[in-house]
């Protein structure tokens, strides 16, 4: 590891060597081209405060606020300039009229000030689209729908969820005078700008620059390209404004998800800040799937959740321990810093029992870091996004679910990829349910099996060139039963299984192997014609391939990972399953384990060594609207196999350092944990 040496940012944001600020910590002799090393203890403090409050900070107590934060281990901490509100939390002179009207006293300076002496990191928030103040004064700068009304809900319904138009005059007269005037009055550590989406907007503003550019507004795909642009646009000239007053100020953009779209502007950002409250509408899914596809784009990255049972703004509530201590490690163990979201009271104290949860959990974080610096995963496998296929904007759509389902409960190894990503990093790739093979793409993916690469596909993910398969159009039978041949059939009852979704009839080309044939019910469903209570049986009659194999690739005729995240059946996981053992026969771990175990193996190549995270933590439905997790539930002996270069050196329970007896053979470090209770971490030393 670097020493690491302190430098100064003067009250403009440039060099003053002499001075020792412990919040601007880094590396000696680290060159900007470097990348950005986040802090990993992090708060998210919200400070979204209506006008109709008095006594706005009237019990904040400086010295108060920064030793609560540090008692609870915490190393940086994101404060408010200005809020969904639309006021400011400063005393600004270019927009006096925007501070808070019952604030009393000079809040983000006295924050920053009293973190810096701690040695708490301060980056600054304000909010970007969503201004509640600024859509009172200038309804003008509001954006507008397609049907000619002003976007966010009507004037009689709570909340502040009414978008700004990034192609009107908000962003000269307002926003980016408002940002320059931060790095005048306060020392600016970063910027967490929030509400920063594409947007689809009719306003004057935009139909006029339209027209001027030859685009068909009423195409409703034309309006939202020029929309994206619109927002590209915005970040590349604010970031290039902020690196005018500071070279050296992490900047990110909020828009509550990253993924594939995030990749045209990836340089405007210093790091990447993961969105994803479980319990708030993003579901335990969302992160595993979304950090591993950011953890490919090159940049430092945090996962941020909350410490509320549910989401933003939920005051008085505080999430179950456990649960926050496996959203914490999860994010360690796949190679993110952590963030945990609060909210300041109005009166601006802290929350006494909010700061022993997260210092509790923050406690384990940081005896946890060393094996966790400079980590970088290893995976065998790269999953191609849907989502940068999917005109709808899903988040997780759900064959990315399904396929992260499967595979994390495999302890397969694995990252979210794009088609723009060096598919050479990976010694399999998967093409869920919706990918369309064409174009560059199809080639590229050719290319990539030329070279030794292996490929499975489902469903209308379909190539004749690289499967061998020919799509002859929708199946005629819905639903369909699969018998697997061997070697697909380990572990599956000697039966046909039902495939709930329809799928597509596949007519094999010369050479192509059928590893799992289609049995045809007696008749499809319909009203007048119809059997018992759910589907036809099957007639024992092969129809059609259900399972294709060409060489190196494996075709799937059905949606079986959009299937298994709709209700799971177990056979298309075993499915799935057996194909990967035929392309990837040495996986790089195997575990013995019930498969609500996850885990992660990283890499730090600094202190050679590979660390291996174990977690069995079980989200459950108890309520109707969120998983929770309550309990921690030991799990015992679990057996590890690493595929590994060479014999370790050493094998050990961290940060416990208790050694573990193991053997290498065959390529493999095989060892028994003796128990995971929530979080394990095992040091290789290769």
């Amino acid at each position: 590891m670097k020493d690491m040496e302190p430098i100064y940012f003067g009250r403009r944001g440039f060099l003053a060597g002499a001075a020792v600020a412990p919040w601007a910590l880094r590396a000696t002799g680290a060159s900007a081209a470097e990348p950005l090393q986040l802090r990993f203890r992090q708060v998210h403090l919200d400070f979204h405060t209506s006008q109709h409050v008095k006594g706005i900070a009237v019990d904040f107590d400086p010295q108060a606020f920064a030793a609560s934060l540090k008692k609870a281990h915490v190393d940086s901490v994101t404060v408010f300039a200005r809020c969904h509100h639309g006021y400011l939390y400063y005393d600004s002179k270019k927009f006096a009229a925007r501070k808070h009207p019952h604030l009393s006293r000079n809040l983000l300076k006295e924050q920053i000030e009293a973190c810096h002496k701690q040695g708490i990191r301060a980056p600054i928030y304000s909010t970007i689209m969503w201004d509640q103040y600024t859509v009172d004064q200038h309804p003008d700068w509001r954006q507008v729908t397609a049907k000619g009304e002003l976007h966010g809900p009507p004037p009689f319904e709570p909340g502040f969820y009414r978008q700004l138009c990034l192609n009107s005059p908000y962003v000269a007269d307002f926003l980016k005078p408002h940002i320059e005037e931060l790095f005048s009055l306060v020392p600016v550590d970063g910027l967490f700008l929030d509400i920063v989406k594409a947007q689809d907007c009719s306003c004057e503003h935009c139909l006029r620059d339209m027209a001027k550019k030859g685009i068909n507004a009423s195409v409703a795909e034309a309006r939202q390209e020029f929309g994206r642009q619109v927002t590209d646009r915005f970040k590349r000239e604010m970031s290039a404004s902020i690196r005018k007053l500071n070279r050296d100020a992490t900047i990110f953009y909020n828009g509550g998800h990253v993924g594939p779209h995030f990749r045209s502007t990836v340089d405007t950002y210093s790091h990447l800040e993961l969105e994803s409250l479980p319990s708030g509408g993003w579901g335990y899914l969302h992160f595993p799937l979304t950090i591993r596809y950011a953890r490919t784009l090159g940049l430092d990255s945090l996962g941020m959740t909350g410490k509320f049972h549910t989401s933003w703004g939920d005051f008085h509530s505080l999430k179950n321990k456990a649960a926050l201590e496996f959203e914490c490690f999860q994010m360690l163990a796949m190679g993110a810093k952590c963030s945990v979201g609060d909210q300041l009271h109005p009166t601006g104290k802290l929350d006494g029992a909010t700061y022993d949860l997260i210092g509790g959990v923050y406690a384990q974080v940081e005896m946890k870091e060393p094996w966790c610096k400079g980590a970088r995963a290893l995976v065998d496998i790269g999953v191609v996004s849907p989502e940068e296929f999917d005109k709808a904007g899903a988040r997780t759509p759900p064959s990315a679910r399904g396929v992260v389902r499967m595979l994390q409960e495999a302890a397969q190894q694995f990252d979210v990829i794009d088609s723009v990503t060096d598919f050479g990093r990976y010694k399999v790739l998967v093409l869920p349910d919706e990918i369309p093979v064409k174009g560059k793409l199809e080639q590229k993916l050719v290319d990539y099996v030329r070279k030794g690469g292996a490929v499975i596909g489902s469903y209308k993910s379909s190539s004749e060139k690289l499967f061998g398969a020919k799509v002859k159009g929708d199946a005629p039978f819905s639903p369909d039963y699969i018998r697997a041949r061997q070697p697909l059939a380990k572990g599956l009852a000697n039966t046909e299984l039902v495939m709930y979704l329809k799928g597509l009839e596949l007519v094999p080309s010369a050479g192509t192997e059928v590893l799992a044939d289609v049995l045809a019910p007696y008749f499809n469903r319909t009203w007048d014609h119809f059997f018992s209570h759910k589907h036809t049986p099957s007639s024992g009659k092969v129809a059609y391939p259900g399972v294709v194999r060409r060489g190196r690739t494996i075709a799937f005729a059905h949606p079986i990972f959009t299937q298994y995240a709709k209700n799971a059946p177990r056979w298309c996981k075993t499915l799935f399953m057996n194909a990967l053992d035929l392309v990837l026969p040495q996986p790089l771990l195997r575990l013995q384990a019930p498969s609500s175990a996850l885990s992660a193996l990283n890499e730090q190549p600094s202190d050679k060594r590979w660390v291996l995270h174990l977690l069995h933590y079980v989200p459950e439905r108890r309520g109707d609207d969120f998983d929770i997790i309550e309990d921690v539930i030991p799990i015992h002996a679990v057996g590890v196999s690493v595929r590994t270069p060479r014999a370790p050196a050493e094998v050990a329970l961290v940060p416990e350092g208790k050694p573990l007896t193991f053997e290498f053979k065959t390529g493999r470090t095989e060892f028994t944990v003796p128990k995971v209770e929530g979080h394990q971490m095992v040091a290789i030393k290769i």
